[in-house]
């Protein structure tokens, strides 16, 4: 009677660990997107961020059941610069032309168009944008107010419109001085919504 070949082996080698090794890194996938999910509702939860769904994916907050009511943000920021820069914009000497005044108008613009710069903001009907500089020996000083009837506040239209105005005096400005410096863009005050007024302490 002939005899029966060797039984073939049920495993290949090292299957098993391999099939093991699969196991716990789709353990650990799990365990990780569980943390996330809960982290994403910690964040979501009350004085927390809203702009993630249960996911953690980035949503536009649904803000339509909010009443519309005046909104004010105040934001301020500075553009450092050469000494000689600011008496050539003080006298008018910059070829591009008057440069605070084509500044406040980038700013104006910066601060209407907010919505399409920052991917999450909601575009608002503005009632008003103010755009102020101070020219100093060495720097500018701008200001931002702006003003809305809406559902939503205007803090980031006010930054926007400071970084807008920034942006263009150094463009306007930067063939006679590359070295200025955009500094301390902040929100200085916002008004109105569920959280009312916020004003930055004095440092």
């Amino acid at each position: 009677m002939a005899s029966r070949a060797p039984r073939r082996a049920s495993k290949e080698p090292g299957r098993g660990t391999k099939a093991s090794a699969k196991a716990g890194t789709k353990a650990s996938a799990k365990v990780g997107a569980e943390a996330s999910a809960h982290r994403v509702a910690e964040l979501n939860g009350p004085g927390g961020l809203t702009h993630f769904d249960a996911a953690g994916a980035a949503r536009m907050v649904e803000v339509g059941d909010k009443p519309e009511s005046a909104r004010v943000g105040v934001a301020s920021g500075k553009i450092t610069m050469q000494p000689a820069t600011a008496a050539a914009i003080s006298a008018g000497r910059i070829g591009k032309g008057d440069v605070l005044a084509v500044a406040r108008l980038a700013g104006i613009g910066g601060a209407k168009r907010t919505s399409e710069w920052i991917p999450l903001c909601h575009p608002l009907r503005l009632t008003g944008v103010e755009v102020a500089f101070e020219l100093g020996p060495q720097q500018v000083a701008i200001t931002a107010t702006v003003r809305a009837f809406d559902r939503s506040g205007v803090e980031m239209e006010a930054l926007a419109a400071v970084a807008a105005a920034a942006l263009t005096i150094y463009d306007m400005c930067k063939a006679i001085d590359r070295g200025m410096v955009i500094s301390e863009i902040r929100l200085e005050e916002k008004l109105g919504g569920k959280s009312g007024r916020w004003r930055r302490a004095d440092p």
